[in-house]
């Protein structure tokens, strides 16, 4: 694995995206983790704090085709797939491609479509892939899903079931901005949206071929034994109903090698787990009743179990 290189990309993409996502450097570098572990991030915020604009940032920025789908009480799932239509020239069925088809697609306010259009992204999102008609078509590499949700207490909006939010590697938060960040924001859109200055800084391939490289990140088996008593952890926790599944240890595999990968290493760390064990678990958690009484989050339960899990010491990688 050629650490400095992985870096290098990975520096040039996040730099790109912060020309418009003023402030949010943490949240960026866990995207771009989530790009390439070959994930799909569920962002769940407020209206109006750069949702859409990351995931654009993050299309335009690598290239990418990109697409935004709009969830709606009234959505069909022929609606993000796409649909057969019977050709009459032809006298054939011709399949025309849904939004889903785009290497970055923008799943917007998730939780306001019902449950039979939101099932529509399972296949998408596990299997890269799409059948419709008993046919099944290939997505395109990289292709990565960022969805937005609304705050449940918003109305009209509806839950996504745990099998959903399983399949999205992690549920980040972006949050308002802070003074400063958003007087730069302002003076940044006097003339024009920073978006339509944004270019690609790397190739597809590079993407697809980044993904493949943090897959070479070297994992000791103490780091291995880590991530799996951490994810055994939720399933044994006094307020948890339901622990995360073992998609959970892959998911935080994967994200800490990005994580790695993104800090010019070859080897993983503990560190590397900490920094993304919260948003890769939380969403995971399905609490007991006294959770709530008790003012208990399932993200306070992913720290609490991360202060008292033994964190092993690591050597400097294969060597």
């Amino acid at each position: 694995m050629d650490a400095e290189a992985v870096a290098r990309k990975c520096t040039q993409i996040s730099d790109s995206v912060e020309t418009v996502i003023v402030g949010k450097r943490a949240t960026v570098r866990l995207a771009l983790a989530g790009l390439l572990a070959r994930g799909h991030i569920l962002i769940e915020d407020i209206p109006g704090v750069g949702k859409t604009m990351l995931a654009k940032s993050i299309a335009r920025s690598i290239g990418g085709t990109y697409k935004r789908i709009q969830f709606t009480p009234d959505l069909l799932p022929a609606d993000v797939t796409g649909v057969s239509v019977f050709n009459q020239k032809t006298a054939e069925f011709e399949f025309r491609a849904g939004p889903i088809f785009a290497n970055v697609v923008l799943a917007d306010e998730l939780n306001r479509a019902t449950p039979k259009a939101q099932s529509s992204l399972l296949e998408c999102m596990e299997e890269h892939q799409v059948t419709v008609d008993g046919i099944t078509r290939p997505l395109d590499r990289p292709f990565f899903v960022m969805a937005t949700e609304n705050p449940i207490e918003y109305r009209g909006t509806y839950p996504l079931p745990e099998a959903q939010l399983d399949r999205f590697l992690m549920r980040l938060s972006m949050g308002y901005p802070k003074s400063a960040e958003e007087v730069e924001i302002l003076e940044r859109q006097v003339f024009k949206h920073p978006i339509f200055d944004v270019t690609p800084v790397v190739s597809m391939e590079e993407v697809v071929w980044l993904q493949e490289e943090i897959k070479s990140v070297f994992i000791e088996d103490s780091m291995k034994a880590y991530m799996v008593e951490i994810v055994n952890a939720t399933r044994n926790h006094a307020l948890v109903q339901l622990g995360a599944s073992p998609r959970g240890s892959i998911a935080l595999m994967r994200c800490g090698q990005a994580l790695a990968a993104m800090e010019g290493r070859d080897y993983l760390i503990p560190d590397d787990i900490k920094g993304v064990a919260e948003v890769i678990l939380a969403h995971r958690l399905i609490l007991k009743p006294e959770a709530r009484l008790q003012k208990v989050s399932s993200s306070d339960v992913v720290k609490e179990i991360l202060n008292s899990a033994p964190v092993p010491v690591v050597g400097r990688g294969r060597g």
